[in-house]
């Protein structure tokens, strides 16, 4: 099938999702069955309104500068496409006879593309609609991880390490809140920033295991009386004994897709005052929360994740030309061995659409407060070689 093909970028921005926008649009440079080349600015928004650019006329070295550059180069959106928006955007496709569509994005925009595709099967339009995968949270189905976590996890990791140098040298408690609604891949990633025993972070709490404010006072009383200190990581999506995001109950904030805002300097504030209330004794407790600074961090990039990322938006492309796919998604998979490798395969689109997969349990400690060893294995090659920092041997065995 010849004919012009669209893509777009929704949902939360990444260090490396232009990675993916610049292999789609290279490998489609390369095809004799792609002719136009349109990105539609802000999503599915940009294509109603049919604010598009041409990129095939952009330069090679425009778009490996581009793909380098943090954030989403066409914009992104979070629009959840009504059966109005279906029947709109269809007259856009067909008007200018797009008949390859690519979508950037996490679980969300996987439900869009699906909501596409499904309403082409429908109009009995003939469109190769795929989704490629991007979520700092790294929670979609069907990979063993996802384009723009490794780099994020390397941020976390690396704000982690450094808060934990400040919090050694001043003492007392630092609350970090890190990203991650369903899964705590990335507050788990902050124990990455541990190079001796006693360093930092000292307790991670993750959406997957029930959280109660006595176990928290407890775990942190704890930790001072061992280490005369405490560094804490949290997932913003930290849950109750029944199941609710503690951080709802200072957010009325929703997106179209029925998410609740959770990330804002609420969860932080509230777990510290706790801890000044129930340990008075302590004489510095602080939070902060990491907040949207996670997703475009620049100057901490992962390389495997650029390199990844890269792939994914050119595997999409040569599967939607390919003929065997009509429909899909790129996932990536971990091959076994003691050597870091991966391939890359199409999954059905309903397969990753919507549902967030989570944490395993091998991953996360029976206390419920800690991560294993088997994580560190896991996350390392995604995040690269992290800085290495050094302190007095006359002073490793003080308490601070």
């Amino acid at each position: 099938m010849t004919g012009n093909m669209l893509i777009a970028q929704s949902g939360g921005p990444s260090v490396v999702i232009n990675q993916s926008l610049v292999g789609a649009v290279l490998a489609a440079k390369t095809s004799t069955k792609i002719v136009e080349i349109h990105g539609a600015l802000h999503g599915i928004q940009g294509i109603l309104d049919e604010a598009f650019i041409d990129l095939r006329a952009e330069p090679e070295e425009v778009l490996l500068r581009v793909a380098q550059t943090p954030s989403s180069a066409l914009g992104s959106v979070r629009r959840k496409p009504s059966a109005d928006d279906c029947r709109a955007i269809f007259r856009v496709l067909a008007k200018r006879d797009i008949r390859y569509f690519f979508y950037i994005g996490g679980n969300d925009s996987a439900e869009t593309a699906n909501i596409i595709a499904e309403e082409a099967g429908r109009q009995g339009y003939d469109l190769r609609c795929f989704h490629i995968p991007k979520t700092i949270d790294n929670d979609l189905l069907c990979n063993d991880h996802t384009p723009g976590y490794g780099s994020a996890a390397r941020f976390v990791a690396c704000a982690v390490r450094g808060d934990d140098l400040d919090n050694r040298a001043l003492g007392g408690v630092k609350i970090d809140v890190i990203m991650g609604r369903n899964a705590g891949f990335l507050a788990a990633a902050a124990a990455l920033a541990r190079q001796d025993p006693d360093d930092g972070p000292h307790l991670i709490y993750l959406p997957e295991r029930p959280f109660t404010l006595d176990r928290f006072v407890a775990d942190v009383a704890e930790c001072i009386t061992r280490h005369g200190r405490c560094v804490v990581a949290v997932s913003e999506g930290i849950r109750d004994p029944d199941g609710r995001p503690i951080a709802e109950a200072f957010s009325s904030e929703i997106d179209p897709h029925g998410n609740v805002q959770l990330t804002s300097g609420a969860l932080g504030e509230n777990l510290a005052a706790v801890i000044r209330a129930k340990l008075p004794a302590v004489r510095r407790v602080r939070a902060d929360t990491f907040g949207f600074i996670q997703r475009c961090f620049v100057g901490c990039v992962s390389e495997t994740d650029a390199n990844e990322a890269r792939l994914v938006g050119s595997v999409a492309v040569q599967a939607a030309v390919g003929g065997k796919y009509q429909n899909g998604t790129v996932t990536i998979n971990r091959l076994p061995g003691a050597a870091y490798q991966v391939d890359y395969a199409i999954a059905p689109l309903p397969a990753v659409a919507r549902h967030t997969r989570s944490l395993p349990d091998r991953f996360i400690n029976p206390e419920g407060n800690n991560v294993t060893g088997l994580f560190l294995d896991y996350a390392r090659p995604l995040v690269g070689a992290l800085p290495v920092t050094a302190r007095f041997n006359a002073l490793r065995n003080r308490r601070a």
